[in-house]
């Protein structure tokens, strides 16, 4: 699994102009996408990651002060660019095995005690968030 994490003062998405899930304090907001070999257990490490990440004000972790978490599932992480001018998208697990993925990544969250919101799972979603520092990771597991 693969995950783009930014460091944020405040974030928001929304699907068909409808707030789903908002943080409106310092946390973090993840982008996260799956590929056809993941697994549960790689879900599992990449939420443990994220959640132990010392880069939050004072290079604390949202585990050392309860910062939320805004997950956003997201294929395009794993587009191709290397050849022509339009993205591949085989590398992306299909919704059938990346929905639970993503999934199992929240859930592994929560079992920690993170406070998180999400998107809307397959859907067109607006994201706004205000960068803090800026501060972007890319992250695997």
């Amino acid at each position: 699994m693969r995950a783009v994490v930014q460091r944020v003062s405040r974030a928001s998405v929304a699907v068909d102009g409808s707030v789903v899930g908002a943080i409106d304090e310092p946390g973090l907001v993840v982008l996260v996408g799956a590929t056809h070999t993941d697994t549960e257990a790689q879900a599992d490490k990449l939420a443990a990651k994220i959640w132990g990440l010392r880069i939050l004000e004072g290079e604390a972790s949202c585990s050392d002060v309860g910062a939320p978490l805004l997950v956003v599932s997201q294929f395009t992480l794993y587009a191709d660019t290397r050849k022509g001018r339009r993205p591949s998208w085989s590398a992306a697990a299909p919704g059938e095995v990346a929905e639970p993925l993503v999934e199992e990544f929240v859930g592994a969250l929560r079992r920690r005690g993170a406070r998180v919101e999400t998107g809307v799972f397959g859907a067109h979603m607006d994201v706004a968030l205000a960068g803090d520092g800026p501060v972007t990771l890319i992250v695997e597991a």
